[in-house]
């Protein structure tokens, strides 16, 4: 009988045949008895920006813009990505996410467009005689009108059309074949459209030149069968009728079951020299070209068995599938699941408020009888019922225990990625096991650990670049460092006279010369790093560019302290030389806890010169305890001399004190950005705040000191008595105003309690910090008694209680404050900021590229990147008053 089918003909004629494939029920006459209807015109259209495989489109529209029916409304953003029109006129009325075809019920962002009913056009129109234009002017038409494959997988056509000059195409295939149970869509459209079909096939002709173009349609359908040769008459297109099995309609298996070929495992169809496209892309592409149309709606087949008034609807995309439910008459009552797509591959709708996309084929608004819930998994038993019905040729047993045991190098091993998720296996499968949810749980898997693979590999050569250039520098400083003991040891040992230093105006020269130096340095590294960021060709060339005035900078730095070394030596008096040492306490002071802090974080991250780092921490530390003796005893010694006539002390500490700690917050500030926006200096940034935080702590320590020895003044208690400097009093924000629900109040007392639980940390820290170094010093010099140690070891394990105690209850005031902002808008506080920060960062971008090309650009280009700034501009603001008021609901202060 299979000789008499696929053997009696030509053989160019011929249909050969795949592996596996079922027989389901069919269900395919509750849909395909009526023509196709115009489907509803809702209130408001949802359109994801992602409606296709590939990159997202940029909006390219702002909350409020009027729109006409037609007209582009987002831009495609690389090579695979599509454009999107607006279906109807009207309003934009919102930009953001919402729910959106998954079986998960993901949020993505989408336009929300609040139709006018007018349904009014832009100005479009076609082209006379496509055969005039190039293929390259041809395709570009395609990418704009935004078409995707309309048979499920959503490819942008004008990546599949648009192939090189080496790829030769030998078979153009169209599939009309539409092999999955109740969908009948391009069995409608090729009954009513035919023509239309055809001409978008001679499109596709001129496009790809193929020797040969085939239309594969299953036997099921005899009256699209008909229309379609008629249409085709004295063209050299071959229909071929194929037998009706799941899932003919698969990329591969439709190539095999056409020209015998088989795709190998990792390959794709133009490889072997095929193309495929399916009937529903070739009339869009035939509505595009010779109309002027984009793609704004689509066939969709609307059965089940609580749909009232089954059929195909020619629906607008973006159309919430509860209206295009209750424009077919379903019955609520008697609805019991809601799937998009077919049986085999669709997926439950768990929320009738998604859009119709470009996929979207079919929606089955099933009874509970229909489509009843499957029944339990029970354990495999090892029949290989899914093997023999696998059309790609696969072991899914095997597949099933490796991706149910997180196995993932074996299932890749067998061709994981080769699954086309048809769901032929789970049909069969009598222990009623849901393997494609496995295959599907293992793909994501895999591909998550192959992005976090490449985020490792970045992080680890930016850390390997890291160290290298610190390890350089060093080596640098240290080499310098040599030369100038053995320089100045050779002068020792010659006996030579004192060299006259330089005079003041050379020193000045050098020194103009230094400054000038590390500016042109700074300037060039600012302008590598753009680069860097832009991706700009001549980043290395700046880099290095970079690299080579440091060095110059480095070299007129020490052009500087050796002429400061050669000056003559003055004698210093007493005072003089206690100032020299305090100066030389502070600076070690701090390159002390640069280098505890470098240590630390290379403990952290596991890094090789981890124990270099920390043995020159203590050599610091040993540098800056003997230069604090030398100090200590340098005072000792100092002449007593009569005190010049100052200005009060006290007053002159405050004034110390309220300038470092604004210092210190804007250094604080400044990191908090930094990290937000992931710059390099992120860590410089946070180091200098943390200095900044010693000098200020030192100085409220010595204004304590000085308050607590200045003779006591005439008490005067006036009413409005300033509080101490050390404790000074928090001033109360404005309190936020109530949004979506939230209490101004409780934020306002949320917010009093952070500020007062910050102060009480950092009080208590400090006391802790000040005891336990007051500890440390006492036992290096030996000091103190076993009964006095003992006490103030307890004195310090007790500071440090209280101050874990008022830790541990702001952190747990922040996280309340965090999960309520997770409560109210369903992202935790890092991802707005993140948010925030990436818009800005695209702003910014976007600003300076208007900037650079405002003067060379064409108008049209202009045109174009003033739009795109203006829809940037509205994402940031966006992102910037969600994060704001998150922050400002929740009463979290950002310092």
């Amino acid at each position: 009988m299979l000789a008499k089918l696929f053997g009696g003909t030509h053989r160019k004629n011929r249909v050969y045949d795949f592996h596996g494939g079922v027989h389901p029920p069919e269900n395919k006459q509750q849909s395909n008895g009526t023509a196709i209807q115009p489907g509803p015109l809702p209130a408001r259209l949802i359109l994801p920006l992602n409606m296709h495989i590939g990159a997202p489109a940029k909006p390219l529209v702002a909350p409020g813009d009027k729109v006409l029916k037609g007209q582009m409304i987002a831009e495609p953003v690389g090579a695979v990505s599509a454009a999107i029109h607006a279906p109807t006129s009207g309003t934009v009325s919102a930009i953001g996410p919402r729910p959106i075809q998954h079986p998960s019920g993901m949020d993505a962002i989408c336009i929300v467009i609040d139709s006018d009913g007018e349904d009014r056009w832009v100005d479009h129109q076609g082209i006379a005689d496509y055969t005039e234009l190039s293929p390259g002017e041809l395709v570009d038409t395609i990418r704009q009108a935004g078409i995707a494959g309309m048979g499920g997988a959503g490819f942008p056509t004008s990546i599949k059309v648009n192939l090189g000059d080496h790829q030769r195409v030998e078979q153009l295939i169209i599939n009309a074949v539409e092999c999955e149970p109740y969908i009948t869509a391009d069995d409608r459209l090729m009954r009513e459209r035919a023509a239309d079909i055809v001409a978008g096939i001679h499109i596709l002709q001129y496009l790809l030149n193929p020797r040969r173009t085939l239309i594969g349609i299953e036997d099921n359908k005899p009256e699209a069968i008909s229309a379609i040769k008629r249409a085709c008459k004295g063209c050299d297109i071959e229909v071929r009728v194929v037998p009706t099995k799941y899932p003919s309609g698969g990329e591969k298996q439709l190539i095999q079951l056409l020209t015998g070929k088989e795709v190998a495992s990792g390959q794709l169809p133009a490889q072997v020299g095929v193309v495929c496209q399916n009937v529903g892309t070739a009339f869009a592409i035939q509505r595009a070209v010779c109309h002027g149309e984009p793609l704004l709606s689509r066939i969709t087949t609307l059965t089940g068995d609580a749909v009232a008034q089954p059929g195909n609807y020619e629906t607008l995309l973006g159309t919430p599938v509860a209206d295009l439910l209750q424009h077919g008459g379903v019955h609520s009552q008697q609805l019991g699941r809601l799937v998009m797509g077919g049986p085999m591959m669709g997926f439950t709708l768990h929320n009738p408020a998604v859009p119709v996309v470009k996929t979207t084929n079919c929606i089955i608004a099933a009874s509970p009888q229909e489509l009843p819930e499957p029944p339990p998994e029970q354990p495999c038993i090892r029949c290989g019922s899914c093997a023999e019905a696998c059309p790609a040729n696969l072991l899914p047993q095997q597949l099933y225990w490796h991706a149910k045991n997180d196995d993932l190098d074996k299932a890749l091993h067998h061709n994981l990625m080769d699954c086309i998720e048809c769901g032929a296996c789970a049909y069969v499968c009598p222990s009623h096991i849901p393997l494609v949810q496995y295959y599907r749980y293992a793909k994501g898997e895999v591909r998550q650990r192959a992005a976090d693979q490449v985020k490792a590999d970045k992080a680890r050569q930016r850390f390997e670049a890291r160290q290298a250039r610190i390890e350089q520098e060093q080596a640098e400083k240290e080499a310098r460092r040599q030369a100038r003991l053995e320089a100045n040891r050779k002068k020792k040992e010659a006996g030579a006279a004192a060299p006259t230093g330089p005079s003041a105006e050379q020193a000045a020269a050098l020194k103009q010369a230094s400054l000038e130096a590390s500016k042109a340095y700074k300037a060039a590294v600012k302008a590598a790093k753009t680069a860097e960021a832009q991706g700009d060709d001549n980043a290395a060339d700046l880099k290095a560019e970079a690299e080579r005035l440091k060095a110059v900078a480095d070299k007129a730095k020490a052009a500087v302290r050796d002429a400061k070394a050669d000056a003559p030596a003055v004698a210093a008096p007493a005072d003089d030389a206690v100032a020299s040492l305090k100066k030389q306490v502070g600076d070690a002071s701090s390159a002390y806890k640069a280098a505890v802090k470098a240590a630390k974080d290379a403990e952290a991250s596991g890094a090789d010169d981890a124990g270099d780092l920390r043995a020159r921490a203590e050599a610091l530390k040993a540098t800056a305890d003997r230069l604090k003796a030398e100090l200590r005893d340098a005072k000792a010694n100092a002449p007593t001399t009569p005190a010049a006539p100052q200005t009060d002390p006290v007053a002159e500490l405050k004034k110390q004190v309220g300038d470092a700690s604004s210092a210190y917050k804007s250094a604080v500030k400044a990191a908090k950005e930094a990290e937000a926006q992931g710059a390099d200096n992120a860590a410089e940034l946070r180091a200098e705040a943390d200095r900044l935080k010693a000098v200020a702590d030192q100085l409220k320590a010595d204004l304590r000191d000085a308050k607590a020895n200045a003779p006591a003044p005439a008490k005067a208690a006036p009413a409005g008595k300033a509080p101490p400097a050390d404790s000074p009093k928090v001033p109360e924000s404005d309190a936020p105003q109530s949004v979506a629900g939230v209490d101004p109040e409780q934020a306002a007392k949320r917010q009093k309690r952070l500020k007062a639980l910050k102060t009480a940390y950092n009080m208590a820290h400090k006391q802790y910090k000040d005891a336990h170094a007051a500890l440390e010093r006492a036992e290096r010099h030996e000091e103190l008694s076993a009964d006095e140690f003992n006490a103030m070891q307890q004195k310090v394990d007790k500071l440090k209680g209280k101050a874990d105690v008022a830790r541990d209850a702001l952190d747990a005031l922040v996280e309340e404050a965090k999960a309520d902002i997770r409560a109210h808008t369903g992202k935790d506080l890092k991802t707005l900021k993140l948010e925030a920060a990436r818009a800005e960062s695209a702003l910014a971008d976007k600003q300076q590229e208007l900037a650079q090309r405002r003067d060379s650009a064409a108008e049209e280009t202009l045109e174009a990147l003033e739009a795109e700034l203006k829809a940037l501009e509205t994402e940031a603001h966006i992102a910037r008053k969600a994060l704001k008021q998150a922050v400002e609901e929740q009463g979290l202060v950002e310092e």
